[in-house]
């Protein structure tokens, strides 16, 4: 058969086609690993976020009595999945293999750990959530130390794994170290006689001592302080900026700092004055108070003479029933006060502005150095996001700390004894202001929805600015214990009623109301609904004396089931009330 040009061709077609073939394979299996890096896991796939803790490091973090992870670093956890939209799983177990694990990139992140140098070679840090303070424990009438140098030669115990037995490790002091699992066990060693001294985290071993009951102990030094916060293995760049973004968030809209109240908060205030003692000297003071009231009644019963002395003497004891119910408010209100708040307050007012001055100056260095070599690290986030925030943060920072002298301020003038005269004029909304104030605390715990709404340009009243704040903080602090839920709601109102020449407020609760039967009885001495909770009776009823003295009416609406509005009624100063005033000033 004669061969064609085709038949020539096929076979060279065939070699050349297997030849394309085998270098499109050899193309596809070199260029697969890089496909593979190209396309790592994106922030928004529903990869789940392994969350590592301490087991038993309360209040941060531990395992409560169901098992269940809990405390301050756990609710910031699900606070972050929940406002960046991811889904994260926290395991917690002991310190040294939760860190290891994170090491080992068995888990994603931890959710507290202290910062230092050497750390910061193998782990990449969020912004902090917290400053943790660390002590040194001992026993009582062991010799006190003050530095981590008197330590030398010294037993000493730490948390295995702890930022304390690095940095020990770290500067060689010298001393005998000696490593538990938890800082429980560190102190209960320590109550037991064992070795010198414990070098612990404050506050879980505040918190630990008063739980465990080891009263033996006590804090002899506090050498110095470290930021807290989420770190992550070293590179785990994608991780870290989820749960440094969700923190700022939580900061920025102020859910960060109701979980840092909620958990630090009550052990911070702790540290200050034996509350429970001063309560029960309170108790006794207000006991022996009723005894000597109850002992005056009988005693005018049975003589029914010298009246005038008796009306004086009567007079008095009003006067010790004023100061005591407003002792009384006082205690509800101190528990939201920080121990020795002045000092902290004054170091920040006189260092934060110093910060941001310096933080000016440096600006144009760093946009100096921004521009020549494009972004880098500032505070844990890129500068370019950093460069405005940091000036915000400074002065948000300014902001609260005034506040807080603010706060300080009208707290001290509501517990200063005032004069009993009422040739003060008064703004009902400054004055209603104040007293939201002091009360602020138990308002943010009793509910969500508190609202105000200010009438504003109030004409002024004659009156003592004093006892008209303390019948307002009775006000609240009732509506706030009628509150059965957070989900209730309270909202104070000011207006003017021309017609009336009056001014007036209303404070309306939606809580679990009032029987009928009681309205006419809320200001009688010693009635009162909550006697089961401690209620003495004597609220209302000396805020109902103070607004009479005003020439004033205390009004009250309620229907059970369905909230209470109570209303006050201050007539306003006439043109001739300024007259007198001023010839009595001649």
């Amino acid at each position: 058969m004669p061969v064609t040009p085709t038949d020539t061709l096929r076979p060279i077609r065939i070699i050349a086609a297997r030849r394309w073939l085998l270098l499109l394979l050899v193309a596809c299996l070199v260029a697969l690993p890089a496909i593979g890096r190209a396309a790592p896991p994106s922030a928004g796939d529903d990869r789940v976020i392994v969350v590592g803790g301490d087991h038993y490091h309360p209040p941060y973090e531990f395992l409560d009595e169901d098992g269940r992870p809990a405390g301050y670093d756990v609710e910031l956890t699900r606070a972050i999945a929940e406002v960046m939209g991811i889904e994260v799983r926290i395991e917690l177990g002991p310190w040294s293999e939760m860190r290891n694990k994170l090491e080992s990139g068995e888990i994603d992140v931890l959710e507290g750990m202290s910062y230092s140098e050497a750390r910061d070679a193998t782990f990449d840090f969020a912004p902090p959530h917290a400053i943790v303070h660390q002590s040194i424990f001992a026993r009582r009438g062991t010799p006190p130390v003050e530095r981590l140098e008197d330590l030398r030669g010294q037993e000493v115990i730490v948390q295995r794994g702890d930022i304390m037995q690095d940095m020990l490790i770290e500067r060689d002091l010298g001393a005998k170290l000696f490593t538990t699992d938890t800082h429980a066990d560190a102190l209960r060693a320590l109550a037991a006689g064992q070795h010198d001294y414990a070098l612990v985290a404050n506050l879980p071993a505040l918190y630990l001592s008063r739980e465990l009951g080891l009263t033996n102990l006590v804090p002899v030094a506090h050498p110095f302080s470290l930021r807290y916060g989420y770190a992550v293995k070293e590179g785990n760049a994608d991780v870290l900026a989820q749960f440094s973004e969700g923190l700022a968030i939580l900061k920025n809209t102020g859910r960060h700092q109701a979980i840092y109240d909620k958990w630090l908060g009550p052990l911070e205030q702790g540290q200050g004055l034996p509350w429970k003692r001063l309560g029960l000297i309170g108790a006794l003071a207000s006991g022996l108070l009723l005894l000597i009231l109850g002992g005056i009644v009988v005693w005018n019963r049975l003589l029914k003479r010298e009246v005038a002395s008796r009306t004086e003497e009567l007079r008095r004891q009003q006067q010790q029933l004023i100061q005591a119910d407003k002792m009384s408010s006082l205690g509800v209100l101190v528990s939201g006060v920080a121990h020795e708040i002045n000092n902290p307050s004054g170091l920040l007012l006189l260092n934060l502005p110093v910060l941001r001055d310096a933080h000016a100056d440096a600006r144009s260095i760093l946009e100096a150095h921004y521009r020549d070599h494009g972004d880098f690290p500032f505070g844990g986030l890129p500068y370019s996001r950093m460069r405005d925030e940091v000036p915000s943060m400074l002065d948000e920072m300014l902001e609260g700390t005034q506040r807080i002298k603010r706060i300080v301020g009208d707290l001290k003038d509501f517990a200063r004894q005032g004069s009993p005269e009422l040739g003060e004029r008064l703004d009902l909304d400054e004055v209603v202001k104040t007293a939201v104030r002091l009360v602020d605390n138990s308002i943010r715990q009793a509910t969500d929805r508190f609202e105000t709404d200010y009438a504003g340009d109030l004409p002024a009243v004659w009156g003592n600015a004093q006892r008209i704040e303390q019948v307002v903080i009775n006000l609240v602090l009732n509506a706030c214990q009628a509150l059965e839920g957070r989900d209730q709601g309270i909202r104070l109102t000011t207006r003017y009623l021309a017609d009336d020449r009056a001014v007036i407020l209303e404070v309306h609760d939606e809580g679990r109301g009032i029987d009928p039967a009681a309205l006419t009885r809320l200001t009688d001495p010693f009635f009162t609904t909550r006697r089961e909770c401690g209620g003495t009776g004597l609220g209302l009823s000396v805020s109902a004396g103070i607004v009479r003295e005003h020439h004033g009416q205390l009004d009250f609406a309620s229907q059970p089931d369905r909230g209470t509005t109570v209303t006050l009624t201050l007539p306003v100063a006439s043109a001739a009330d300024d007259v007198t005033s001023h010839q009595d000033d001649r």
